[in-house]
């Protein structure tokens, strides 16, 4: 399972290329397909929520994907965490689980670690590059290591 944040993996705060359109200046749409050649099922985690699917899948190509629906509370177990970490957490519900975003921290990886009994990859992505290669071969590489078939293929 792969979550998938929208701003700064996807649409990264500087454009990518020139365009007349801001959000296709900003949007690869190789993101796309690069990220189904993962063979990861892919979920949405981000505050778009099911406008990600409205907007953000057809630029890249991508079918409607499920989208994490964030509690109405602040659950943040430890000061420093990232509020969507316990959330993605308990979605992927002991499954191993990739999460591609622009704001986790060690103290995300920390918790993960600790509470999450399969393994995890976070993968903060760069902000400002969006999703590169070496983000999505960081990705392959995990994939290949881990226990392949329970990744929700």
């Amino acid at each position: 399972m792969l979550f998938l944040d929208v701003d700064g993996p996807l649409l990264p705060f500087r454009a990518r290329r020139d365009t007349e359109d801001p959000l296709l200046a900003r949007i690869d749409r190789a993101d796309g397909p690069r990220l189904r050649a993962l063979n990861c099922r892919l979920v949405w985690a981000t505050t778009w929520m099911d406008e990600a699917n409205e907007v953000v899948a057809p630029l890249l190509g991508l079918p409607e994907l499920p989208v994490v629906r964030w509690p109405d509370d602040d659950d943040v177990p430890i000061r420093g965490m990232h509020w969507k970490t316990a959330p993605l957490t308990r979605w992927a519900r002991g499954q191993p689980f990739v999460w591609l975003d622009d704001e986790i921290g060690d103290m995300d990886r920390l918790w993960v670690a600790g509470e999450h009994p399969a393994p995890a990859l976070l993968h903060k992505v760069d902000p400002y590059l969006g999703l590169t290669e070496d983000d999505l071969e960081t990705v392959r590489r995990w994939v290949l290591r881990s226990d392949s078939p329970r990744l929700g293929r």
